[in-house]
């Protein structure tokens, strides 16, 4: 229970911040009205009821320390270069028709859900990949546009660059 109020409490704050920065920025009142705070009030707890379990995994709120966050808005600069890289080589593949598909099988080893979903979310944002499953041992079976030679039991910084050193900074 303590997880989800401090989730909650967290993501009303948030949500207070941005409906008194917004106001700010376009310069209208920056006074908060009851409609607004029983707005807030609906989405923190749907954000806490939907979020809590992750971010405060293990009950030791891992996912509450500033820290993680900064981590993980730096990831998404390497997130956006590579998803930027992987558009033009599909482009690239679709244009020329250089494409040799097929599920490939890796382990990151990453240990916890979030890490896990970090991850393959990432790949399957990234044009040409597709995470397809992720077993009980923590292998992952991404769909890949092209199977480079002698890459059909590829490490994973073939399929998915440095995606799961970040996940693993971010969320274990």
């Amino acid at each position: 229970m303590k997880e989800y109020a401090a989730t909650w409490l967290l993501s009303f704050a948030i949500y207070l911040v941005l409906v008194v920065s917004a106001g700010t920025i376009m310069g209208i009142n920056t006074y908060i009205s009851l409609p607004e705070i029983i707005a807030g009030i609906f989405v923190a707890t749907v954000v806490s009821a939907s979020t809590a379990k992750f971010l405060c995994e293990s009950k030791n709120f891992r996912m509450a320390n500033p820290a993680r966050w900064f981590k993980l808005l730096a990831y998404l600069f390497p997130f956006f270069v590579a998803m930027a890289k992987a558009n033009f080589d599909v482009a690239y593949r679709v244009i020329t028709g250089k494409i040799r598909p097929g599920i490939v099988k890796f382990n990151p080893n990453l240990k916890t859900p979030l890490a896990k979903t970090l991850l393959a979310n990432s790949i399957t944002l990234t044009p040409g990949t597709l995470t397809v499953h992720i077993d009980e041992e923590g292998n992952y079976y991404v769909h890949w546009i092209y199977v480079k030679e002698g890459k059909e039991k590829p490490e994973p910084k073939d399929v998915c660059g440095s995606f799961p050193k970040w996940a693993r900074g971010i969320a274990e």
